[in-house]
């Protein structure tokens, strides 16, 4: 019984090793691919999520493909993380591990950069007044209640109307008054033609929700006006949404459908 046992062990454990061997050659072929399809200075980290690489590998299909590289430049930003995920991914084995470039199709695409705080404090441009002397900035999520908060707080009524997906709550610290303050900055995220514009709509104190002084507040408003243009993000992709999806997190995002990659003709559907 035990010599069975053992045996059967031994066999999972091969397996196991087969499956983690064939999978890290696949996602290194992957990343190779990737490397010249999103046209980046080096091999990316790729991850093929699923229990078994190659129970998928049977098939051909494999549920979702991560691909992801962290501070690479691009436009003003020095460190942007690039992103991609691949969903319903098709490729048959060889054309994976076969000679020549790595061949795979996915039904859909999306494609981001994710920005740090300390990238837009680089990017503020002002006038030389109190946002001069902001120490930190930091970026948070929105929701409902913060909205809700600022409008009794004495915020502009149609704060209302700002859907909190595409919101986010910049606090700067800084001296006001003399004293170390953290001030938040309720701003709107607006894409239009692949163009981001952070858009501050209240300025008040973080914690007490207490208006702020008329110069500190303009200098916030005037700093933090910014537009970013990403350009075209992995894969060929254009910037539709922003969102804050993690603190200190802003990240640009798009999708397409119908990608090809390491095909002659590499092709791809703007996706909604």
């Amino acid at each position: 019984m035990r010599r069975v046992l053992a045996a059967a062990l031994a066999v999972v454990a091969v397996a196991v090793l087969v499956d983690l061997g064939t999978g890290a050659a696949a996602e290194s072929s992957i990343s190779r691919a990737m490397r010249d399809h999103m046209d980046l200075p080096e091999d990316p980290a790729v991850d093929v999520t699923g229990f078994s690489f190659l129970a998928q590998a049977v098939t051909g299909r494999y549920g979702t493909v991560e691909v992801s590289m962290d501070r690479m430049p691009i436009g003003p930003l020095r460190t942007p993380e690039v992103r991609a995920e691949l969903y319903g991914v098709r490729a048959p084995l060889p054309d994976l591990l076969g000679p020549g470039p790595a061949r795979f199709r996915a039904a859909a695409a999306e494609g981001s950069v994710r920005i740090r705080p300390a990238d837009i404090r680089r990017m503020i441009d002002d006038d030389g007044g109190p946002a001069a002397d902001v120490e930190r900035l930091s970026v948070q999520e929105v929701d409902a209640n913060t909205i809700e908060t600022a409008v009794r707080a004495g915020g502009d009524p149609t704060l209302r109307n700002l859907d909190p997906r595409s919101a986010a709550r910049f606090v700067a610290e800084m001296p006001v008054d003399g004293s170390d303050t953290e001030v938040a900055v309720l701003s709107a995220l607006v894409v239009s033609d692949g163009v981001l514009r952070i858009v501050p709509r209240d300025v008040r104190e973080q914690y007490t929700d207490e208006p702020v002084p008329d110069a500190v507040r303009e200098s916030l408003t005037h700093a933090l006006t910014v537009t970013l243009d990403p350009g075209t993000l992995p894969l060929d992709v254009t910037p539709t949404t922003a969102t804050v999806p993690e603190y200190n997190i802003l990240e640009i995002s798009g999708a397409v459908r119908d990608l090809a990659v390491g095909e002659s003709s590499p092709t791809a559907r703007s996706a909604g």
